[in-house]
């Protein structure tokens, strides 16, 4: 059982949440979300925010928080095959009251299907609130280019 290494990233003026699946190997790797260098996250995030990439753990939540985006991962602890979203099994979800009563958070966005079908099965039923599913910034993704991932993402600036 691998338990989720790292904390969300929210403030009192969040009125976003993106949640991913669960981190990846590369992730914990560097301590933080979308680790990996050929996941397109933060590219096309800031794209969208008309900001530079941010780089460093701490560009990153400043970029998070100044947009009023909140970030964490549907999935708290599980059985995982290295990265494979597919190998996922005994799932344990965050609580993302921790998030949703500290925050007045108007939508959810998941990236990718997995993440998608994890909220629905077991975190919309706690919260009763339903998420947008996005196409996947993950390298695995790459019948999506990053412009199309730009447009597609660009609904989380309105």
């Amino acid at each position: 059982m691998i338990v989720h290494p790292i904390p969300p990233v929210f403030d009192r003026q969040s009125e976003i949440l993106i949640l991913g699946s669960f981190p990846s190997v590369k992730s914990i790797e560097a301590g933080f979300f979308y680790g990996h260098p050929q996941n397109r996250f933060w590219r096309v995030t800031a794209e969208v925010m008309g900001e530079d990439t941010p780089q460093s753990i701490d560009e990153k939540k400043a970029f998070l928080l100044r947009n009023h985006i909140a970030l964490w991962d549907v999935i708290g602890s599980c059985e995982i095959d290295g990265s494979s979203d597919a190998s996922i099994r005994d799932v344990k979800v965050n609580d993302l009251n921790v998030i949703l009563k500290k925050t007045d958070i108007r939508k959810v966005y998941v990236n990718g299907r997995k993440a998608y079908q994890l909220y629905c099965r077991y975190t919309q039923p706690a919260t009763g609130r339903g998420a947008i599913c996005l196409p996947s910034t993950s390298p695995a993704n790459a019948a999506w280019s990053i412009d199309r991932l730009v447009d597609a993402w660009s609904v989380i600036k309105t």
